[in-house]
């Protein structure tokens, strides 16, 4: 799997209403940490790794994200998006459903938008053997969390937020590599949990767990040498500014 031929999902709808007001009247993707916004660096990382056609699934202030990719990146990476209605009421689970016609039965990187990470990240990720790899970063764990059990050879048994954060071997950072037999099953799982169960509300994560009982796993990548955060109160953003490494702004 050449990162080449590899489409990268990146998933910006949301409203990140817990942080406000500084997502009032920019959406979290858009936030700036160092001189480049949250979506600018995994842009950066992607076309420094290869990646050069990318889906964004856009929801709350979308002109605003749709506009800055288009301007800064048009040029250089073969970009679309698609616009989640429903950002209000749904989760990222029905932004990842809508992708369905860019990423089923493909070869795709899966990024969350508001993470901010060390692009040697997505270097490991796209340079593994393994088609389908799932990173992980290890630290004290608590109910928020997207939380991972694994068993003693690696294998993942369970991945949610309401498992016991003592049981897991750590949280799961949001950036994922499929292959296209994966994400066959994926979307045939998506399919009913959208149209039958209606599920529009969950996390993507729910439909991992449940393909675990189909025999469709990853491969966990332990990411936790290289720096990474999750920016989701205006607490977490102010300690990203001190935290991040110099080499990174």
């Amino acid at each position: 799997m050449r990162a080449g031929n590899m489409k990268a999902i990146i998933l910006a709808a949301g409203m990140a209403t817990r942080l406000r007001p500084l997502t009032l009247s920019t959406p979290k993707c858009l936030l700036d940490i160092g001189g480049r916004s949250l979506l600018q660096r995994s842009m950066d990382a992607l076309l420094a790794n290869g990646v050069t056609d990318v889906v964004i699934v856009t929801g709350y202030l979308h002109t605003m994200v749709e506009n800055f990719v288009t301007e800064r990146y048009g040029a250089d990476v073969n970009v679309s998006f698609i616009h989640n209605p429903d950002y209000a009421s749904t989760n990222n689970i029905y932004s990842l459903w809508l992708a369905r016609r860019e990423a089923e039965g493909k070869d795709i990187l899966l990024l969350d938008s508001d993470l901010l990470y060390d692009p040697r990240i997505l270097t490991r990720v796209l340079t593994s053997g393994d088609d389908n790899v799932l990173t992980l970063i290890r630290h004290e764990l608590g109910d928020e969390e997207m939380k991972v059990v694994t068993d003693d050879s690696g294998s993942i048994l369970e991945i949610s937020k309401t498992c016991n954060p003592s049981q897991a071997a750590g949280e799961s950072l949001g950036i994922e590599k499929m292959g296209e037999e994966y994400t066959s099953a994926l979307y045939s799982e998506l399919e009913v949990m959208m149209n039958e169960e209606r599920l529009e509300d969950k996390f993507y994560e729910l439909a991992f767990e449940r393909l675990l009982a189909k025999g469709r796993t990853f491969r966990v990548m332990d990411v936790t040498d290289l720096f990474s955060c999750e920016l989701d109160t205006v607490e977490d953003f102010e300690n990203a500014k001190q935290r991040i490494p110099a080499e990174l702004w």
